[in-house]
């Protein structure tokens, strides 16, 4: 049986987008890789992407010079999770606070690692967490 390599993409979906990037470039200090009026890519961590759409954005196909996009949407608060070092972690906590994000949740994981919990301004639940929280993490 072929078996799956990892997760590349992860898609959220905000109300308003230019909202969404001062959150994530701000904020998070999130990277673009690309943009359009429809969405923008940001690099995390050099091996993984993260596209925020503005809701409505892509329930038409998209046609490409090599293919085409199905179209695709979501609604309502969903989960996101970024991996940091278990040293930055105080750092994030800094951070956030700088830029007034509560801190809704703190969970220290019998694996021995730690996640803090807050959201972005479409409520989506994201999620720090350090190594230990996952046996494959």
């Amino acid at each position: 049986m072929p078996k799956l390599n990892g997760v590349i993409e992860t898609a959220l979906y905000v109300d308003d987008l230019d909202r969404g990037r001062a959150f994530y470039q701000g904020a998070l200090g999130l990277e673009p890789l690309t943009s359009d009026s429809r969405f923008v890519a940001y690099d995390v961590g050099g091996r993984n992407v993260l596209l925020l759409f503005g809701r409505g954005s892509t329930l038409e196909t998209v046609h490409l010079p090599g293919g085409t996009i199905p179209p695709h949407d979501g609604s309502g608060p969903v989960h996101v999770a970024f991996a940091i070092a278990a040293d930055e972690l105080p750092a994030w906590e800094q951070r956030l606070g700088a830029y007034d994000i509560v801190i809704e949740g703190r969970t220290d994981w019998p694996g021995g690692g730690h996640s803090i919990y807050f959201r972005d301004p479409d409520q989506h639940l994201l999620e720090l967490v350090t190594p230990g929280v996952w046996t494959i993490y």
